[in-house]
């Protein structure tokens, strides 16, 4: 079910709790509000959509994916300066993110996975992640 984007900054700023089994319907409405807005959005956090569970869907190129409980387990040295912009939010802000990231995390089954990212990818998946602790860009 597609849902309405949250743009309350105190909500957003609040730390997500942990996802459960039960929380995959909440990652299959994550998935299709961010089919939704295919045209100007490439990753979405549960608190986007009002819900306050750690899981972010994530645009791949050629598939949208579910993480739910991502956490980056190891990141590159090198990181550099960006502007990113956010659906919740408006304008751009400027940030520093990885160029490549570990990730653990349970996919849509809720079966343990683990996967490096780089480039944009592990950029929108940096961004997804400092929703679920309520960091704002």
């Amino acid at each position: 079910m597609v849902r309405e984007i949250v743009k309350d900054v105190f909500f957003l700023q609040q730390k997500s709790v942990k996802a459960t089994k039960a929380d995959i319907a909440v990652a299959q409405d994550l998935l299709d509000t961010l089919a939704a807005h295919r045209e100007g959005c490439v990753g979405l956090a549960a608190n986007m959509i009002g819900e306050a569970k750690c899981i972010i869907a994530v645009n791949l190129g050629d598939r949208d994916v579910a993480l739910l409980n991502p956490e980056i387990v190891k990141h590159s040295a090198k990181s550099y300066k960006t502007t990113e912009g956010c659906l919740s939010l408006t304008g751009e802000r400027e940030t520093e993110r990885f160029e490549t990231i570990e990730v653990k995390y349970r996919d849509m089954n809720f079966a343990k996975q683990k996967a490096k990212f780089s480039g944009f990818t592990a950029q929108i998946i940096q961004h997804e992640i400092d929703h679920c602790q309520g960091i704002l860009i």
